[in-house]
């Protein structure tokens, strides 16, 4: 796996690349107690929407790709100690603007979904 983006990232919040593919990735998260929001173990969905940016980062794959926008889906909890895959796929693109789908399982269940639109720039975003 040639990862070339986001190489400072915490994998224990936001996933673990498992899969690394042109216009593809695939990213374990094994979601811990401290990411939940309550005594119940309720994962907070910014952790589930990392881990589904992060795997959409990874499969466009750009040094400087960044998230323009998305439009998600929470569809079912994720509890601490559980452990999800988030699977992104590169569809259409145009330029430097790329259109891509990401589902989040759990245990082969879909708990997210989401399309995210990323723009792969000259130069890092904090760079004038």
């Amino acid at each position: 796996m040639n990862i070339r983006t986001h190489n400072s990232i915490d994998n224990d919040l936001c996933g673990n690349p498992l899969i690394v593919a042109n216009g593809y990735s695939k990213v374990e998260l094994k979601t811990a107690l401290r990411m939940a929001v309550d005594e119940t173990g309720l994962v907070h969905g910014g952790f589930v929407f990392g881990l589904a940016d992060y795997s959409a980062m990874i499969a466009v794959n750009h040094p400087n790709v960044v998230l323009g926008a998305a439009e998600v889906k929470f569809i079912k909890p994720a509890k601490a100690g559980d452990v999800l895959i988030a699977e992104a796929r590169v569809g259409e693109g145009e330029g430097r603007k790329q259109t891509v789908s990401v589902l989040v399982t759990r245990d082969g269940t879909e708990i997210f979904k989401g399309v995210f639109t990323c723009f792969t720039l000259d130069k890092h975003v904090l760079i004038n």
